[in-house]
């Protein structure tokens, strides 16, 4: 599903910074990978270069069959929306949209109706957990159940890879944990790879494997 291979970043300024190291790794359909790593280690980047927010100095990124790294940024634009989901910290919500509403709004994007959209959003909120939320604003929600809208939002077009960086790290421990549990559940019913960025060892234990990094390296 995705390959990595001898993929490195340097940012230039008055020094060279190595942010990641001929990193190589391959991810199957349906696995969901924790990567972890003390700050600065490349985790982030990783992440953003496989979900094609930056390039890479050398190596390449295939995902699902086709390689990114030369794609130009229609062609990047166009692989987000069809084939990656985003979950991020701090949930990036819409402030004056309500939770169906956001969880909607990557189908209004693809041209879908407002019917068949809101009907989705419907059925993807109540798998979440928040059949009885739909109608409230972000700010009237906890920050588990901003999350969870999250990642509904994320899940709602059914993209076969999701990027997750730091998913609980806004969280607190119970709720960190029901998001997990509800990520699992979804994970394994719509057969999706994750990646996901963590700190956290009870967050990186929900998943099949643990790629640990240090230094823009995997060790």
């Amino acid at each position: 599903m995705v390959e990595v291979t001898n993929l490195s970043k340097r940012y230039e300024g008055k020094r060279t910074v190595h942010a990641l190291r001929d990193v190589s790794f391959r991810v199957e359909k349906g696995e969901m990978i924790a990567t972890m790593g003390p700050s600065g280690s490349g985790k982030s980047t990783l992440l953003n270069i496989i979900g094609g927010l930056d390039r890479p100095s050398e190596g390449s990124v295939i995902i699902d069959g086709r390689d990114t790294t030369g794609l130009n940024d229609d062609d990047l634009t166009r692989l987000r929306r069809e084939k990656i989901g985003f979950i991020f910290q701090f949930f990036n919500l819409l402030p004056t949209l309500t939770a169906q509403e956001n969880v909607a709004l990557p189908l209004y994007l693809t041209g879908a109706g407002g019917k068949e959209a809101r009907a989705r959003a419907l059925e993807m909120l109540e798998r979440a957990g928040l059949g009885d939320r739909t109608e409230h604003l972000p700010d009237e929600l906890s920050g588990g159940e901003q999350q969870r809208v999250a990642m509904a939002r994320a899940l709602i077009l059914s993209p076969p890879l999701i990027l997750a960086d730091e998913p609980t790290g806004n969280l607190d421990s119970k709720n960190g944990q029901e998001v997990l549990a509800l990520f699992k559940r979804l994970q394994s019913r719509f057969g999706t790879t994750v990646i996901m960025v963590t700190h956290d060892a009870k967050a990186a234990a929900f998943c099949d494997r643990i790629l640990n990094m240090q230094d823009g390296q995997l060790v």
